[in-house]
């Protein structure tokens, strides 16, 4: 046997097709997934009455075989493997002989394949979920490391009010924690078992369904055997968290792209995750985060591509669905490497508190200095107004807002007193946003410890 199908056939594809219809090089890392199905699948068989205890016990010790030639690499690819589901029987035939084509009664591929891609997503979301944790943890690490260092906070990149790197960092620890979140909701519509529901019409053996999830640890059973074989959704909703994943490493790695740069100098990344080059012996270049933002763009694209491969197929299985696992494998291949290296950065990143110091600019107190008027009861719009006057004097003499004579403010304002420039620090700035989830010192402590608290205890 070298097809699982060709008996109306009467000549064989082209070699050109072959190559262009196989999918083996490709799919072969289902083989773990494949064999769980098939051994299952044998057992119900012989639960149905379709196969004898003993053949499905011959069927149960070849694929025995078939699994550990694979897990030690042994196992040797054909011309005639269309598929990893060729390839397993075609060697389980070759072991145990003609009792190897009973194996395949009332299934099929379509739900085979749907089945073998569900069972190897889910133990590849273990990996991602994990990964995402630990990037978490060196976050927490790091923002307790550096807790009390006061940054420029930027919108539009322009130091907007002073905040602390803690409290900056944390932010992606909540990106993270949101991503973490849609992971573990997505996995519920990943548990759904497909087997035994055919190429289309259901299973006219009397397959035990149930038995079958409970052996392959599937949550629930798909209900409609039409759309359990041409249902996607899952590896769409799989890819949209990956883009949305890997879209925040890669602002993460912009951030730290554009602070360890020579003109900021706030953070030097270590030497374990960064390159130098072939012609500059004084380069050091932060590759590892310039590979996260490039490598966004290929999985935004897989998932771009599944939905535009998706958007025209009629009902049930279609060939153009092959096209589903290379997208999938490169993505989780890409998250898999993409998150412990931003967490090795993360883990390893030195901050230049003095550095960060000295590139602040007072212009980052005038919503202090808008705030003081307030609170002597000019209301906030004509404090803005009069703020945006005294910082364009302050630029116009070339003096900072913090040493700003008084007499000079009075001139603008017989509000101002001496009290003013108690103020105009940016460590109060900082501290006197003090509302949940602001960058005061307790509000960032508090956030820090609510983050650590769901980290921790959902592992």
């Amino acid at each position: 046997m070298t097809q699982l199908w060709g008996g109306r056939f009467s000549e064989g594809m082209t070699p050109l097709m072959h190559q262009f219809n196989d999918s083996i090089y490709f799919d072969v890392r289902l083989w773990e997934a494949d064999l769980d199905g098939s051994m299952a699948y044998a057992r119900a068989l012989a639960r149905a009455g379709v196969i004898t205890e003993e053949e499905a016990d011959i069927l149960q010790d070849g694929l025995d075989q078939v699994r550990a030639e694979f897990a030690q690499n042994r196992f040797e690819l054909k011309a005639s493997d269309e598929d990893i589901h060729t390839a397993v029987e075609r060697r389980l035939g070759e072991l145990v002989g003609e009792v190897a084509g009973k194996l395949h009664t009332g299934r099929s591929r379509n739900d085979q394949a749907a089945t073998d891609t569900r069972l190897w997503l889910k133990r590849q979301i273990a990996q991602l979920r994990a990964e995402v944790v630990k990037l978490q943890q060196a976050i927490i690490a790091k923002a307790d490391e550096y807790f009390n260092v006061i940054m420029p906070g930027y919108t539009h990149l322009q130091q907007a009010q002073p905040v602390r790197f803690s409290h900056w960092l944390l932010s992606y620890g909540w990106m993270l924690q949101r991503d973490r979140e849609r992971l573990d909701d997505l996995t519920q519509r990943v548990d759904v078992l497909p087997l035994g529901s055919g190429a289309l019409a259901g299973n006219p053996l009397g397959i035990d369904r149930p038995f079958l999830a409970e052996a392959l640890g599937f949550a629930a059973i798909s209900a409609n055997s039409m759309d359990a074989v041409g249902d996607r959704d899952y590896l769409v909703e799989f890819l949209s968290w990956a883009a949305i994943t890997q879209m925040h490493l890669s602002r993460l790695a912009e951030d730290l792209i554009i602070y360890s740069s020579r003109e900021f100098g706030f953070v030097t990344i270590a030497d374990a995750y960064s390159t130098g080059s072939s012609l500059m012996p004084q380069k050091k270049n932060a590759d590892s985060l310039e590979l996260i933002r490039g490598k966004t763009g290929r999985v935004v694209g897989h998932l771009t591509g599944l939905l535009t491969m998706l958007k025209g197929l009629p009902s049930t299985y279609d060939k153009d669905m092959q096209e589903d696992k290379e997208p999938l494998f490169d993505t989780v291949d890409t998250l898999l490497m993409s998150l412990p290296i931003a967490a090795g950065v993360v883990a390893t990143l030195t901050v230049d508190a003095s550095r960060i110091y000295d590139s602040m600019d007072s212009a980052m107190l005038a919503t202090e200095l808008a705030d003081y008027l307030v609170s002597k009861g000019l209301p906030f719009r004509q404090a803005h107004h009069l703020v945006g006057e005294i910082v364009r004097k302050a630029i116009e003499l070339d003096q900072p807002l913090f040493s700003f004579p008084l007499a000079a403010y009075q001139q603008f304002s017989p509000l101002f007193e001496r009290d003013v420039h108690s103020w105009l620090t940016f460590n109060r700035a900082a501290d006197r946003r003090t509302s949940l989830g602001g960058t005061g010192e307790s509000a960032v402590r508090e956030q820090w410890e609510a983050l650590r608290r769901l980290v921790e205890e959902r592992v």
